[in-house]
């Protein structure tokens, strides 16, 4: 079993900054990717920037060049940088984390609210 927890959200106005943070614990020795997805309301769950072996970041469209995925050196944490926030990135955003083994893992959500 993997243990994800998330952190960092809030009210933010538009174009400010966030950092989320994930801290995953418990079984972390297969996991193969770490990422972050956000769900706004009425909307389906989508991928926003996800890690892989700590080296291959993969970004949505819609965030390049704004959001920066990144890892600590341990690969079991993993953070999402958020510049030039918009209210269309308001959501509640996951934790995920891939597990070759065992699945995959989903935190709570945090929930970010960009104000116009």
């Amino acid at each position: 079993q993997v243990q994800l927890v998330e952190s960092g959200g809030g009210l933010v106005q538009n174009g400010d900054s966030l950092r989320l943070s994930c801290d995953a614990s418990g079984n972390i020795f297969n996991i193969a990717s770490m990422g972050w997805y956000r769900q706004a309301p009425g909307e389906q769950r989508e991928l926003v920037a996800v890690i892989v072996r700590g080296t291959e970041m993969h970004y949505a469209d819609s965030v390049k060049g704004r959001f920066t995925i990144s890892t600590n050196n341990a690969n079991n944490s993993v953070y999402l940088q958020m510049n030039s926030l918009n209210p269309d990135d308001t959501g509640v955003y996951y934790c995920n984390a891939v597990d070759v083994r065992h699945g995959i893992y989903w935190g709570q959500g945090t929930q970010v609210t960009v104000s116009s």
